[in-house]
């Protein structure tokens, strides 16, 4: 039980998600293949409205602009406590997806989302590359000039659901040499001629990879926002999503605390429980007491972002940091307390092992977030 208050049908949704990432998306994000987008898995999102829950009142074809912090954070971990790749598969998701939802026209929000929410479209969020990591602002894809439009030359890195997505929201420079005040974002279909990309071998395997742009035309009906104007629309994205990172990490954590609990209350040794073992104990008492401080922090982060309240960005890097920082600890904690049974190909914690440590640097490594925390602080 934690002290934040969620209502009655917050609770049973969380039930519900859980129960339902346990007992049918398992099964289908086990049957996937390892590194590639799993449209199966999608498929039965988009079914059971899960991908629908990320853009309320898409069904009806109004979505809401205003996405819902606390509800894609109840969302993502709910299902990172029972399955981690459909929990990733919806975030990727969102990711790409959210840019369209708060700064696309009418008729861009009709084209995609939808098929997103169906899990009939797969979307992707192409910032970084590869030498514009955590200096997003850096990065150096052109965008030239080209009749009314432009043409994308150049690389990007480290993309979600490249090169498999169906389209992918593009952030590129249209003013050289302008930091974050040339940058523009676009909404590039996956199919466009001159784009192209291939997987990364990642150590916990996410669908990943680079893209490579030869001169891709870009049409004016598909800048996202305003011209030049496009890295706000990137970080608007990234403060939603950070506290939702750390709802991904909080849902890690949980799950390899109670495997603990169970493992370390079954198992005797030197004549009774783990469990029962003072050192054994108080491990797993910090283990709940990092873990239940950072789901605290998503949630407050989150609600803070719904109730439209100042100072966002300093409570997201806060949530952020500490949760996947948090979950790093608790996961290795787990590890030391089942040993050398924990680190067999296969076992739950392994899978864990392997994809706690991404979170810790993806969408802005821990070193950012104190940073932004550290600004925020200053009068």
């Amino acid at each position: 039980m934690n002290a934040f208050a969620l209502t009655p049908d917050q609770q049973a949704f969380v039930a519900s998600v859980k129960q339902l990432a346990a007992e049918q998306l398992r099964p289908l994000a086990e049957a996937g293949a390892e590194g590639a987008v799993n449209r199966p898995l999608l498929k039965a999102m988009g079914s059971h409205g899960l991908l629908a829950r990320l853009f309320p009142g898409v069904e009806s074809g109004q979505p809401t602009r205003q996405a819902a912090a606390l509800d894609l954070c109840l969302l993502r971990e709910a299902l990172a406590t029972e399955n981690t790749e459909a929990e990733t598969a919806l975030a990727l998701q969102g990711l790409g997806s959210y840019p369209v939802l708060q700064s696309g026209k009418d008729e861009q929000v009709a084209r995609w989302l939808p098929a997103v929410a169906s899990g009939d479209a797969v979307a992707a969020f192409a910032l970084t590359e590869p030498d514009a990591g955590s200096d997003a602002a850096a990065l150096q894809l052109a965008a030239e000039p080209d009749g009314d439009g432009w043409r994308l030359t150049g690389s990007k890195m480290w993309i979600s659901n490249a090169p498999e997505a169906d389209f992918y929201t593009v952030f590129a420079r249209t003013v050289p040499d302008a930091g974050s005040r040339g940058v523009s974002a676009f909404v590039v279909p996956g199919d466009r001629a001159g784009l192209s990309g291939e997987h990364l071998d990642l150590v916990s395997p996410h669908p990943i990879g680079t893209l490579e742009f030869d001169g891709v035309r870009v049409h004016r009906d598909e800048l996202l926002g305003e011209e030049n104007r496009g890295f706000a629309v990137a970080m608007r994205t990234l403060d939603l999503f950070r506290p939702s990172v750390g709802a991904f990490a909080v849902g890690m954590a949980q799950a390899a605390l109670d495997a603990a609990v169970a493992y370390t209350s079954s198992r005797t040794a030197f004549g009774g429980p783990l469990i029962k073992q003072q050192t054994v104990a108080h491990t797993l008492a910090e283990m709940a007491t990092r873990t239940e401080a950072a789901r605290l922090l998503v949630y407050t982060a989150a609600s803070a972002y719904d109730a439209g309240a100042t100072g966002l960005a300093g409570r997201a890097a806060m949530a952020k940091l500490f949760a996947t920082e948090a979950a790093q600890y608790v996961v290795d904690s787990a590890v030391q307390l089942h040993g050398a049974r924990a680190l067999r190909r296969g076992h739950l914690l392994e899978h864990l092992y392997r994809e706690v440590r991404a979170p810790r640097i993806y969408e802005g490594a821990s070193e950012i977030q104190r940073t932004i925390i550290a600004r925020s602080l200053q009068p």
